[in-house]
């Protein structure tokens, strides 16, 4: 083969692959959902409820940003695994107008539940903007609450012997951890939901020893193999997805989430997470 038409070849290879990668990230991987299983020991679970299952569910940012009808049917695939306990990690809309009030609601009445308890909590993006419209906050919370789902807001919330305890979002104006971390009793049977992981570098746990369930990077959304994602809005570019073992009797997993602040994922697939619950 001549020099030219090797290059010629080359380049018509690179540019073929190139548009491949591209319809790759932008058509096939954000809607290609994963459902990964894992094991979750938690200190004084009631025996009942060893083997039960609970879901994790994050950052769902419905709005104009990509197709939302999407997390319908994730939501329907997910309803069939019947988990016994659902938790939402925050960031339930891409927040621009009045409008994702509506898409919210049409996306709700698909809501996975579980068959003993459906938590949430708040993220950033459901604080509207500067993350700090109460109102906006308010009406998600409205929305949530009409369609099934408990929002612990600082609060906690103890389901057949599981005690679920929820942060409002780190960066939004009702972070106040203290208010239900001061009744931290670790006597109990504890999860705990805290949409940013950057929350865990934070002076506020009063010696709590569990899991931490949540969300918001993404993992980055796209990242090359055994690399760090180049994109990750956290201070600690160690919370990038999955488990994290943080060497204080806590265990950290961050969800990549369902839905996407852009419709682009690249090596970081969206995510339900399945636990299994051991003693």
């Amino acid at each position: 083969m001549k020099r030219r038409q090797f290059l010629k070849n080359s380049v018509l290879g690179l540019g073929s692959l190139g548009l491949m990668t591209g319809l790759y990230t932008w058509q096939v991987e954000p809607f290609w959902v994963e459902y990964v299983q894992h094991k979750m020991p938690i200190k004084h679970l009631p025996q009942e409820l060893v083997g039960k299952t609970l879901m994790q569910i994050s950052d769902i940012h419905v709005g104009n940003r990509f197709d939302y009808t999407y997390l319908i049917d994730a939501f329907k695939k997910a309803q069939q695994l019947q988990p016994d306990f659902v938790v939402y990690t925050g960031d339930y809309v891409s927040y621009e107008n009045e409008a994702q009030f509506k898409q919210l609601e049409e996306v709700m009445q698909h809501l996975v539940k579980g068959k003993l308890g459906t938590i949430g909590i708040l993220g950033n993006h459901d604080y509207g903007r500067n993350w700090a419209e109460q109102k906006v906050a308010d009406q998600i919370v409205d929305i949530l609450t009409d369609a099934g789902m408990t929002v612990l807001q600082n609060e906690q919330q103890e389901i057949n012997g599981l005690n679920i305890i929820g942060f409002d979002d780190y960066w939004a104006i009702n972070f106040h951890p203290e208010k239900v971390m001061q009744n931290y009793d670790s006597n109990k049977a504890n999860i705990l939901l805290c949409h940013n992981p950057d929350v865990c570098d934070l002076d506020v746990w009063n010696g709590y020893e569990g899991w931490i369930l949540a969300g918001h990077t993404h993992g980055g959304q796209c990242k090359a193999p055994f690399l760090t994602p180049p994109m990750l809005p956290v201070k600690n570019k160690l919370y990038s997805a999955g488990e994290i073992d943080l060497k204080d009797g806590r265990t950290l997993y961050i969800n990549r989430a369902l839905g996407h602040l852009w419709q682009v994922r690249f090596n970081v697939r969206p995510e339900v997470t399945i636990f299994t619950l051991e003693r």
